[in-house]
């Protein structure tokens, strides 16, 4: 019996010496966040040590606040305002993805409209070019059937101006031919007259006479 007091007045003198220990090693850090790693959930204590017993536990990625630490243990406020104790490795000072994904989802949301927007806009603008590019297409058919067709009439004039000059050579021919022939008859004609005429009889004058 005696024993068991001494034993009981060790193990209280034991664990004043602990708690005064702990209590110069605690550090208040209270109005700061932090979140409970995305890998686990994690059991709470009742205290900041292994000997606490487990009241609980947090789930992965929750937001806490963060009261005081002491050792290897952080005194923590969950999202029911209940205090609870926490292996401090099990804590993050980045939100977790849980907390992160709205925002990314967000920002998702953002960007694929941002990206609809652009591709819209390059699509109105790629069909606007396509259709600049086939009027151009267009206007440079016409250009180059009308380009023919001048041509074809230019051959065609050509021809008719090859034609009325050979036209005109041949009627200058027959017209010179015509010239010569007209000419030669002329001179056949006055070169006869002139071998006939000395050979025809001249008429004597009769002379007058007065008495």
């Amino acid at each position: 019996m005696q024993l068991t007091k001494i034993r009981c007045r060790y193990y209280a003198a034991a664990a004043g010496v602990l708690l005064s220990m702990s209590s110069i090693n605690v550090s208040a850090q209270t109005g700061n966040q932090a979140w409970v790693t995305d890998e686990l959930s994690t059991y709470v204590r009742s205290g900041p040590t292994d000997g606490y017993r487990i009241i609980g536990t947090l789930n992965a990625g929750e937001q806490v606040d963060v009261l005081e630490t002491s050792g290897n243990y952080t005194r923590v406020r969950n999202s029911e305002g209940n205090a609870v104790w926490v292996l401090s490795d099990e804590l993050q000072q980045t939100p977790s993805a849980i907390e992160q994904l709205p925002a990314l989802e967000q920002q998702v949301e953002e960007l694929t409209a941002e990206l609809d927007g652009i591709n819209d806009a390059w699509e109105e603008r790629v069909s606007s070019m396509t259709e600049t590019l086939e009027v151009r297409e267009r206007r440079i058919a016409e250009l180059e059937a009308s380009n023919q067709e001048l041509d074809s009439q230019s051959e065609r004039s050509r021809q008719q101006v090859r034609a009325l000059q050979a036209r005109l050579e041949t009627q200058e021919e027959d017209l010179l031919m015509r010239y010569f022939m007209y000419g030669g008859g002329v001179a056949g004609a006055g070169l006869l007259v002139g071998l006939i005429v000395p050979h025809l009889p001249r008429r004597r004058k009769k002379r007058d006479r007065w008495f």
